[in-house]
C-alpha cells in the first residue's frame, strides 16, 4: 500500500478514535452520575437506570472499537495493514474505507462467517 494511501487511514483512524474519546467523555459529563434519590419517582428511576445501563453497554462497544483503532494503527506502523491475517493477501481498499479496522480480506472474512453459523 502506499504512503499516501496509508496516511490518509491514519488520519481517518486517529479522527474516530478522537470522536470517540470525545463521546464517552461527554457521556460521563452530561449525566450517567445522576444519583438514585435525585428521582422523584421508581418509574423516573427505572427509566433513567435503562438508560444508563444502555449508555454503558454503547460505551463498551465503543472502548472495544478504540482497541481495534489503536491495532490498525499498530498496523500502518509496522507496515503491516491493509494485509489479511490469514491468507495474507492484500485487503481490498473498498473493505478498507467502510472498515478501516478490518484484519481480513472479505472472503476469508466470509469463510469465518460461514464457519461460525455452522457452529451455532
Amino acid at each position: 500500500m502506499e504512503n499516501s494511501q496509508l496516511d490518509f487511514f491514519k488520519k481517518d483512524l486517529l479522527k474516530r478514535r478522537r470522536e470517540l474519546l470525545e463521546d464517552a467523555n461527554k457521556t460521563l459529563n452530561d449525566g450517567l452520575h445522576v444519583r438514585k434519590e435525585e428521582l422523584p419517582d421508581t418509574v423516573d428511576r427505572s427509566s433513567s437506570e435503562s438508560d444508563r445501563n444502555f449508555m454503558l453497554k454503547l460505551r463498551e462497544r465503543e472502548r472495544k472499537l478504540i482497541k481495534k483503532i489503536d491495532e490498525a494503527l499498530q498496523r500502518i506502523e509496522n507496515k503491516t495493514f491493509g494485509i489479511c491475517e490469514k491468507c495474507e493477501e492484500e485487503i481490498g481498499e473498498k473493505r478498507l474505507i467502510v472498515r478501516p479496522v478490518a484484519t481480513l480480506c472479505i472472503e476469508c472474512k466470509e469463510e469465518q462467517e460461514r464457519e461460525e453459523k455452522l457452529s451455532v
